[in-house]
């Protein structure tokens, strides 16, 4: 699964030949999106897992296994 972020990158680069990997804008967004998504996760999960110290690293390996690279 592609993140917005992926998806917007590899349509601009297809359709319209822009490469946005080049600007380091791109992996500023990348990371915000990264952590959006897992603050997201975390929030959803906070009524259901009670030992908030792994919280942050089940959200990354959860973000990690569905949004993993697929380019």
């Amino acid at each position: 699964m592609k993140t917005a972020i992926e998806w917007l990158v590899n349509n601009l680069k297809q359709n319209h030949g822009i490469d946005l990997t080049l600007y380091s804008e791109f992996e500023q967004a990348k990371e915000m999106e990264k952590q959006q998504i897992i603050d997201a996760y975390k929030e959803g999960c906070s009524d259901s897992i009670l030992d908030e110290s792994t919280d942050i690293i089940r959200a990354e390996q959860w973000y990690n296994e569905t949004f993993k690279s697929e380019e």
